[in-house]
């Protein structure tokens, strides 16, 4: 069963949401040369707390941390540790906060210092392809219109998406249905329907599609070492069309 939000489940996902936002980008003035990922995730966790939630990451499955950063070819489910950031390097920074009993999620790719050409052009190519994701929700639409949508693009510059893993429903619980494939057919899966709401987190390779899991049993890696990005948006879906609930610029701060 895909579950349908009530108006007041709809209020606690906004909050949940613009609580993940505002701690995406809080950290982003910390990204930079010479930092660790444990420093990026210590200061997520603090404010996170400070503002009455939790990071849900924190002990999901045994993960051992509050957020994920995965560094240049690393896919997803980065641990932060003691790795220092590098002049170049592009990163992944994946917030989900649970307040008052609902989860929100999203994530964005940055670019340490200056970027080389194929960093440039995977955090681009990977940016647009949330974005015609979140263009194809529609009520009355299907999911699988989502995921055709984003592999055209992916495809289109010469790019590969990431199959294992894909976007889901998400509320009361960190993992819902519906899943959110990233490539597909349009017209197929479930139909859209407002009150569902779901994340969109295209996990874009330069090079091939093929990933490997590291000793850690966390961290995903491409198999070819070629850079990966990911963005990720919370999306609602509306009588009239969509809305992203963790769109930095509803914060209004």
């Amino acid at each position: 069963m895909i579950p349908i939000k009530t108006p007041q489940e709809i209020e606690s996902m906004r909050a949940t949401c613009r609580l993940a936002a505002r701690t995406l980008r809080m950290i982003e003035a910390h990204i930079r040369v010479g930092v660790t990922t444990l420093a990026l995730n210590d200061l997520c966790h603090d404010f996170i707390l400070a503002h009455g939630a939790l990071p849900s990451p924190l002990n999901y499955k045994g993960f051992p941390k509050s957020i994920c950063t995965s560094v240049n070819h690393q896919v997803c489910h980065g641990i932060p540790g003691d790795r220092v950031l590098r002049d170049g390097d592009i990163i992944n920074i994946d917030i989900t906060t649970h307040l008052d009993g609902f989860h929100g999620d999203t994530s964005r790719t940055f670019i340490v210092g200056m970027p080389g050409p194929k960093a440039e052009k995977i955090v681009a190519v990977a940016r647009e392809c949330l974005a015609v994701g979140i263009e194809a929700v529609v009520p009355g639409g299907y999911v699988g219109d989502i995921g055709a949508v984003v592999e055209a693009h992916a495809l289109k510059n010469r790019c590969s998406v990431v199959r294992e893993y894909c976007g889901h429903g998400i509320g009361r619980q960190f993992h819902e249905e519906p899943a959110v494939l990233h490539y597909g057919l349009p017209g197929t899966g479930p139909e859209l329907r407002p009150g569902m709401i779901f994340t969109i987190e295209p996990m874009i390779n330069l090079g091939k599609a093929a990933i490997r899991h590291l000793p850690d049993r966390w961290t995903v890696v491409t198999r070819d070492h070629s850079l990966s990005a990911q963005f990720e948006h919370t999306i609602l879906v509306t009588d009239t069309g969509r809305e992203v609930l963790t769109a930095p610029e509803l914060l209004g701060d």
